[in-house]
């Protein structure tokens, strides 16, 4: 079976069709948050630390580490703080060592920026999964002697020089595409973690049938793992939240294995449990049990699902015990 390893310090995740769903956390991306952007701008790391604490004790098995911010109020200072590659290369520096400090998961270093990533790769302790690779032919060039150079798994996104395609046969095209080009270069399917892409159902009825028929063709005829922006699904509609839980179930009943989301909300959350459950990738239920546990101490204490989660994490750490969902390296 396919088994994509990501490693920090101390401990292993694996991405497989036969281990338990894995979360990567999304929070810690300054795009779209101008609150966040301003207080990296300012050297405040404060929201960083709290959501990178958060996200874990939700249960984000992975850490996405976001560096795309232009720091506006800079420029006038000098004109290059409104050029992403030079704001970022630093800042992923800095972002992934604040994290690694607090918390022991493994990184997802994300960026456009080519030196970005080589920043992050140099960064990071363990094995990161590096985020991401393209079909366009310049994006290859540039990051799959990365991801060999440092031995890392990659995420692979299905679009390339002519855009993102609504046809999912084009995109399945592109994804073998870029299996292949990766095998040139000596690095393995099992390290390629393919995002199919999931276009927004308000906008194409189809988008959920697409993605689910890809994540099997992916599967089957690839043999990869895959991956995806979870509330992608959901955008611009009421509720998505509700979407998102319908959604995240059948795509692993598909055979997806991963996604970047937030895991700091209780409902999505609780559908990924329970398809880890049904589809036997939770031995004896135990991370069923511990979710329930923390949800339950939510309606007595009034407390927010992240507050209850890391009561529930603290006190874990302070009997011993250990939290379901996660392989301990050695």
């Amino acid at each position: 079976m396919t088994r994509t390893v990501i490693e920090s310090a101390t401990k292993t995740v694996i991405i497989g069709f036969d281990e338990p769903f894995c979360v990567i956390g999304e929070r810690i991306n300054p795009t779209g948050r101008k609150k966040l952007a301003a207080e990296l701008e300012a050297g405040d790391f404060s929201t960083v630390e709290r959501d990178a604490l958060e996200q874990v004790a939700c249960g984000a098995m992975v850490l996405d580490i976001n560096s795309g911010a232009v720091f506006s109020n800079k420029m006038a200072e000098d004109p290059r703080y409104a050029d992403n590659n030079f704001v970022e290369p630093p800042l992923m520096r800095e972002l992934c060592a604040r994290v690694q400090a607090l918390v022991d998961v493994p990184l997802c270093i994300d960026s456009s920026v080519p030196a970005a990533l080589k920043a992050g790769l140099e960064t990071c302790n363990g094995r990161p999964l590096l985020n991401s690779v393209t079909g366009e032919e310049e994006r290859l060039e540039a990051i799959l002697p990365l991801v060999k150079q440092y031995n890392v798994p990659v995420v692979a996104i299905s679009n390339d020089d002519t855009g993102i395609s609504e046809d999912p046969d084009v995109r399945f095209a592109v994804a073998r595409k870029i299996v292949e080009r990766a095998a040139d270069y000596g690095i393995p399917a099992h390290d390629i973690v393919v995002d199919p892409l999931v276009m927004p159902i308000g906008a194409m009825a189809t988008a959920g049938h697409q993605v689910f028929a890809l994540v099997r063709r992916l599967r089957d005829e690839l043999g990869v793992n895959t991956t995806c922006g979870a509330s992608n699904i959901s955008f611009g509609l009421p509720n998505r939240h509700g979407v998102n839980a319908a959604f995240l179930p059948m795509a692993i009943g598909a055979g997806m294995t991963s996604a970047i989301m937030n895991p700091v909300r209780s409902v999505e959350m609780e559908a990924i449990r329970a398809a880890n459950l049904l589809m036997n990738h939770d031995a004896n239920g135990g991370a069923w049990i511990g979710l329930s546990k923390v949800l339950d101490a939510m309606k007595e204490s009034g407390a927010s699902f992240a507050e209850a989660s890391r009561a529930a994490m603290d006190a874990g750490a302070r009997t011993g015990g250990r939290r379901g969902g996660r392989r301990s390296r050695g």
